[in-house]
């Protein structure tokens, strides 16, 4: 099988793919990161890609890498991550065989912000799967659920 002059791997199946990468609430940033690690990586190419209002799904040829590129996302860019494997097919030696999905969210808020959760106004202090803050009258650190944080 002959490679293209652009070094992009070709696939027996165009649609196949072994993992989704869902990137959510995102900007061109982001998209910009996620095609140069793409391209970093010879063995590595995406398949098919959805657009959605609030972002887009990738699906990608590689389980190790969707993984890896979502950890570099969560530690580049804070961020929400959800990852999930998802059984597939069986194989002819009887092992399961899974398609990994990786679920990033930009958030919408960053540390320092000041937003109003139950009349109470405070600041961020840490914002990815965790939220804390400090309560501006009080003084205290509290924790807050992702679904408090108001959807401006």
């Amino acid at each position: 099988m002959k490679q293209e002059a652009s070094k992009k791997p070709m696939f027996a199946r165009p649609n196949y793919y072994q993992g989704i990468l869902q990137l959510r609430d995102i900007n061109e940033e982001i998209l910009n990161f996620v095609s140069n690690q793409i391209k970093k990586r010879g063995d590595v190419a995406v398949t098919k890609k959805v657009n959605y209002p609030n972002g887009v799904d990738l699906y990608i040829t590689s389980q190790k890498f969707i993984r890896i590129l979502g950890k570099k996302l969560k530690e580049s860019y804070g961020g929400q991550m959800k990852m999930s494997a998802k059984l597939h097919t069986r194989s002819k030696e009887g092992r399961d065989l899974y398609r990994v999905n990786v679920f990033f969210r930009l958030p919408k808020y960053k540390r320092g912000d000041v937003v109003k959760i139950r009349g109470d106004e405070v600041q961020l202090l840490q914002v990815g799967n965790r939220i804390f803050a400090r309560d501006l009258k009080t003084g205290k650190r509290i924790k807050i659920r992702i679904e408090d944080l108001p959807r401006d």
